[in-house]
């Protein structure tokens, strides 16, 4: 049986209130911040529809993209009970761990890349109640 998850497209901004507002006003949704202040999710009427994260070293996209430039990833959010099982499942599927520190709790973050290389993150979801 596979761990329920959800996930949300985070871009990273210097600015993230202007950026989350932006996204909220186009989307007919608003803003929402949870624990960490750097991040701020857009939700409308259907949950989470982006989110945007504060990035301190924010370059602007450009085309063709800068190689140190990251723009956007996967979050995928689990619940905080299903971490370590939706770790697993991932690796089993074939991610590669590039950042599992278990920081347990609601900000529990794993990194990893997929197959091709593309990052995502495993976010412990407050809220989220497992199964």
């Amino acid at each position: 049986m596979t761990v329920p998850k959800s996930s949300v497209l985070v871009l990273d901004s210097a600015e993230p209130e202007a950026l989350a507002e932006f996204y909220a006003g186009l989307l007919g949704a608003k803003t929402r911040r949870g624990t960490d202040p750097d991040f701020i999710e857009v939700v409308g009427n259907d949950g989470v529809c982006v989110a945007v994260r504060r990035d301190h070293g924010y370059a602007p996209p450009s085309w063709p993209r800068p190689d140190d430039s990251q723009q956007a990833h996967l979050h995928i959010l689990v619940a905080e009970d299903d971490m370590d099982e939706a770790e697993r499942e991932a690796v089993g599927l074939g991610a590669r761990p590039v950042e599992t520190r278990d920081n347990s709790g609601p900000r529990d973050v794993r990194t990893y890349a997929d197959p091709a290389g593309h990052s995502f993150t495993l976010v412990a979801r407050e809220g989220r109640s497992a199964g």
